[in-house]
């Protein structure tokens, strides 16, 4: 059983310090466990476990707003609970970049993941979210940098989503 850290999420970590990245609000997340203990070990960043993620939304508006660039990370179960909350960066436009790991894609074995994992993308874009898709390891880091410099620089909402054939898909047996 291999038990070193994904590449990509060590790639991702590398990228998260070269971006400026200092603060990180996530709900724990298996997908994002590595980058969430790098990013919790880290002395130069503040990581938050929150509740739900609208808090999240709001806890990068925050950031943004203190002088501090932020990522916000969740799984693709926890995007509709973010609808609501994300008037607020297009109202005042404030960025806000998101890493979202997919669920009820490739492997499933809940089926209750399933219907949004199909639809996080669309509901993403429906509320007028910048979406861009890593589909492989290789892709992740490339496609957060691309989705970051999007979100700080043009003050807009983006999320990059990781299929789950990256994080790998969960198997619990009776």
């Amino acid at each position: 059983m291999n038990t070193s850290p994904p590449a990509w999420a060590e790639q991702l970590y590398d990228e998260f310090r070269s971006l400026g990245i200092r603060q990180v609000a996530y709900v724990p997340d298996a997908g994002h466990s590595h980058l969430i203990q790098r990013c919790n070990a880290d002395p130069g960043m503040q990581s938050v476990s929150l509740t739900t993620e609208e808090e999240g939304v709001a806890m990068m508006a925050g950031a943004w707003l203190g002088g501090d660039r932020g990522a916000l990370l969740m799984q693709s179960s926890g995007v509709g609970n973010c609808i609501n909350m994300l008037s607020l960066q297009h109202e005042c436009r404030i960025p806000l970049f998101m890493l979202v790991t997919m669920r009820g894609e490739w492997g499933e074995f809940n089926s209750w993941q399933v219907a949004m994992g199909r639809s996080t993308q669309a509901v993403l874009e429906a509320a007028g979210v910048i979406v861009y898709r890593a589909d492989t390891p290789d892709a992740v880091a490339d496609t957060a940098r691309a989705g970051a410099s999007m979100a700080f620089q043009t003050g807009r909402p983006v999320a990059v989503l990781i299929a789950q054939q990256v994080i790998g898909s969960k198997s619990f047996r009776k």
